[in-house]
């Protein structure tokens, strides 16, 4: 079953502008079945076949020549120097809408094309989906199943076991792409270290205890967070302190872009096993957050999220920060079914730090929707929509 994608018409527009588009995200978002859904009248070839890959390593001009545009390339990093050819090719010819790539792995690809075809290309992130394209009920019905099928379109339009659907997802990442794209030899080490970040959804990132965790050292742990986050499994959300002197910390949190690979990282087997979680707050808060960023990236936007903490004894904190040109919208995450005010009251301490009048309040979380409690609207989970 094909659901449709928000990223389409975003797509459309930069096939419309550039000769090259380039659509990346993590592996099994949907990318090829987007791109041979919505762009039928392209050729199709896909380098993750041995011959094809061999062709375009072995004679890019003669593969070129072959496959004329309008022509898709699936898994491209698999033969990165065609990148060099292609650039030739669209230089004499200069159509919009000549070729589109895509490829799963991020770790070298985007510098290659940024060297290669820079003005030339077009990019666009493709995440798991996101609640605006999640059409069947059965996952957003109960908040617990939500976070423990993630939103993998595999699991969603089959109906698949997502405990099932994530091992076998970490195994083949990790056999597969760590070991033949990144140069990590200590897989069951590596392993370790997702689990690591996994325990740690949510926090600040600190590398020392990182490291002591897996036994590595602080350059080996800040380069196995970059490959994660180049291969989209997790990221880093940036602290926000415009205006606030030195009353914030520094440090970045660490969030995965699915919650069905956190649980599965963590050990929990069904939705039944976030209940009673301690980190489930945490593991909401993720998935929020996650989404915040599905949302505004299928819109060809970038995320601007951000966090905030006080430094002070108060150790004050506001989940998400998103700084518009003329406003500052706030959010407080909360797992919880009440509408409580105790929830807007760090919300308020930043808000008048600022600027009260440019300043939106909202309190996400799983109870009614709409409510207005302390100047901070009260929305439900299911019904979050990210700023345009």
């Amino acid at each position: 079953m094909y659901i449709p994608r928000t990223l389409t018409a975003s797509l459309q527009e930069l096939v419309a502008q550039f000769p090259v588009v380039f659509l990346t995200g993590p592996r099994q978002s949907g990318k090829s079945t987007l791109l041979r859904q919505e762009f039928a009248a392209y050729r199709y070839v896909n380098l993750e076949e041995p011959d094809i890959r061999q062709a375009a390593i072995d004679d890019p001009r003669g593969f070129l020549a072959t496959y004329e545009p309008p022509l898709i390339i699936d898994e491209a990093q698999r033969a990165p120097d065609i990148f060099s050819y292609l650039q030739t090719q669209v230089d004499s010819h200069r159509i919009p809408g000549s070729y589109i790539l895509s490829g799963s792995q991020n770790f070298l690809m985007l510098r290659s094309i940024s060297q290669s075809l820079a003005g030339r290309v077009g990019i666009a992130t493709l995440l798991p989906l996101s609640l605006l394209e999640m059409s069947q009920p059965k996952w957003t019905q109960n908040v617990d199943d939500w976070l423990f099928a993630g939103c993998y379109p595999q699991v969603i339009a089959e109906n698949i076991n997502p405990r099932l659907f994530y091992a076998n997802y970490i195994r083949t990442y990790v056999e597969r792409d760590i070991a033949s794209e990144t140069g990590v030899h200590d897989l069951t080490r590596f392993r370790d270290f997702m689990v690591a970040c996994a325990a740690r959804a949510g926090c600040l990132v600190n590398y020392s205890d990182l490291a002591r965790d897996v036994s590595a050292n602080v350059a080996t742990v800040r380069s196995w967070l970059t490959i994660l986050e180049e291969s989209y499994i997790c990221f880093r959300l940036m602290p926000y302190y415009k205006n606030f002197g030195k009353r914030f910390t520094k440090t970045p949190k660490l969030y995965f872009y699915d919650t069905g690979l956190l649980c599965a990282l963590l050990g929990l087997e069904s939705s039944t096993d976030i209940r009673g979680h301690t980190g489930r707050g945490h593991i909401f808060e993720n998935a929020v957050i996650a989404e915040f960023y599905k949302q505004r990236l299928h819109a060809n936007r970038q995320p601007r999220a951000y966090y905030w903490r006080s430094v002070r004894g108060d150790k004050k904190e506001v989940d998400l920060v998103f700084d518009s040109p003329d406003s500052l919208l706030l959010y407080e995450i909360k797992a919880a079914q009440t509408a409580n005010a105790k929830f807007t009251s760090t919300l308020k301490t930043l808000a008048n730090e600022n600027d009260p009048e440019n300043t939106k309040l909202f309190v996400l979380y799983d109870g009614p929707d709409g409510l207005r409690v302390s100047d901070a609207r009260f929305t439900n989970w299911r019904n979050f929509r990210a700023p345009s």
